[in-house]
């Protein structure tokens, strides 16, 4: 251990050499065993001095020559360990009852025999009867459906007295279906028509856009001819590519100076129904019949004001009854529940046939 401390072995030997020969010059007689306790008790004084540097033995100086020797080296200062601090209780939360899982809701099976059962069940026995054609699972299905049949019939002439009993159900009443009474609505309607039909071409005409070159538009101009001659309906002709019909009809006719856009004429024949001095309704842009274009100007008409709701339905062949207009807030949810409050609610809400 020595010969890895060459400077320290040579300080230790030169101490020992001058006790020595101190000794020797100064006492010649005192023995060895002496002088060898007092060696070894300054070596221990030496070696506890240099601490526990001597005893590593991976250490020499010319593999740490940078720290150099020295007598005392201060010792960093031990690092203090914190005490851990005990776990912090953790807030406790309010307790909450774990609700159970709700049960999904399974519709209720319907009472056997009624109708909502019969939709449910009637397929079934249906394609059991096909897959399993015993004698018992076709009757099954059979005498069910006689079943089925019978409720429709049972429930067919409850209708019919129902009808029969309340003139606001009796479609009859509206127009009747008897060929007697059909024909004469039919009468009726035809004479009111003529009449609202020459009332109004007594204030309003009819604008017709055409092109020379359209053949819808050739064979509209003698429907249009028609119309004229019938009710004294006032046409007035525009022509979009500045040029007269072939067929020579409506030769006085004015040119397009954008009145075609502004009304929104893609195809031709373009008809609009005008009211001077600034009412213009749509009639058609297409090739129509006769009955179909006198059809159409009494519906504009009755869509302008022009005609009433009861004259409107005398000219189609029916008769004006009080209208079932109800609104959502005029009845509630209980008389919804109760029949004979909601038939009482709804004859209440019943509106004139004057009403559009």
């Amino acid at each position: 251990m020595l010969s890895t401390f060459p400077l320290q072995n040579m300080t230790l030997s030169g101490i020992f050499c001058r006790l020595v020969g101190s000794s020797l010059i100064e006492n010649s007689a005192m023995n060895r065993n002496s002088v060898l306790l007092i060696v070894l008790t300054l070596l221990s004084q030496v070696y506890a001095a240099w601490g526990t540097d001597i005893d590593e033995p991976g250490v020499s100086y010319f593999t740490d020559k940078q720290r150099g020797w020295f007598w005392y080296e201060v010792q960093p200062e031990p690092v203090l360990k914190r005490k851990p601090e005990p776990p912090q209780p953790a807030p406790s939360l309010p307790a909450m009852t774990a609700e159970p899982p709700s049960k999904p809701n399974t519709p209720a099976e319907p009472e056997p025999f009624t109708s909502a059962w019969l939709r449910k069940n009637m397929e079934t026995y249906l394609n059991k009867a096909i897959d399993e054609p015993t004698h018992e699972n076709v009757a099954a299905f059979y005498y069910l459906q006689r079943v089925m049949m019978d409720k429709a019939e049972r429930f067919t002439n409850t209708a019919r007295y129902v009808v029969m009993s309340n003139p606001q159900l009796d479609e009859t009443v509206r127009r009747p279906v008897a060929t007697y009474a059909a024909n004469e609505a039919n009468h009726q309607a035809s004479v009111m028509a003529d009449r609202a039909l020459k009332a109004i071409a007594d204030q309003a005409g009819i604008l017709f856009f055409f092109r020379s070159d359209c053949p819808y538009c050739h064979v509209q101009a003698p429907v249009l001819n028609m119309l004229e001659k019938a009710y004294g309906f006032k046409i007035y002709p525009v022509s979009l590519d500045g040029r007269p019909m072939p067929n020579g009809l409506f030769g006085s006719f004015k040119l397009d100076h954008g009145q075609a856009a502004m009304l929104g004429v893609e195809q031709t024949p373009a008809l609009f129904l005008m009211k001077p001095p600034r009412q213009i309704v749509p009639l058609s842009q297409g090739a129509l019949s006769l009955e179909e274009l006198t059809s159409r100007i009494l519906l504009a008409a009755k869509e302008s004001g022009w005609l009433d709701a009861t004259q409107y339905e005398t000219i189609q062949g029916i008769r004006s009854t009080p209208r079932l207009l109800p609104t959502s807030e005029s009845i509630s949810s209980a008389t919804l529940q109760d029949p004979l409050s909601l038939i009482q609610a709804l004859q209440h809400s019943a509106q004139d046939g004057r009403a559009p």
